[in-house]
């Protein structure tokens, strides 16, 4: 996923989530269809609009099936089954992530 962090917005386009956790366009639309809790607003031409919480579906997702290896339903059962260990284990990798960036950053400075 890449090191950026998406803009405070209401809504984002496909476009930004893509760039963002460095995957398809067609991968997301893929997940949409797979997973029901990605569920973006469309406006009357069919664009989709991602909300936050769509964003954090997309976020549990990519974690199982990229970083993890799972499988699209080991990924679905994982999250009917244990969720919250899900989450926690992302925020404590992002943390982390963190941390060693403001290490990095405190090396470079010396």
């Amino acid at each position: 996923m890449s090191e950026s962090q998406l803009p405070d917005k209401i809504y984002y386009s496909i476009a930004e989530l893509s760039d963002h956790f460095g995957v398809a366009k067609s991968l997301l639309r893929y997940w949409e269809k797979e997973f029901d809790k990605i569920n973006p607003k469309r406006n009357a031409k069919g664009t989709r609009f991602y909300s936050k919480q769509d964003v954090e579906q997309i976020r549990l997702v990519y974690h199982l099936v990229k970083e993890k290896g799972h499988t699209l339903d080991g990924a679905r059962k994982e999250l009917k089954t244990r969720k919250k260990q899900v989450v926690s284990r992302i925020q404590v990798k992002e943390s982390l992530q963190h941390i060693k960036s403001n290490l990095e950053q405190l090396r470079d400075q010396l």
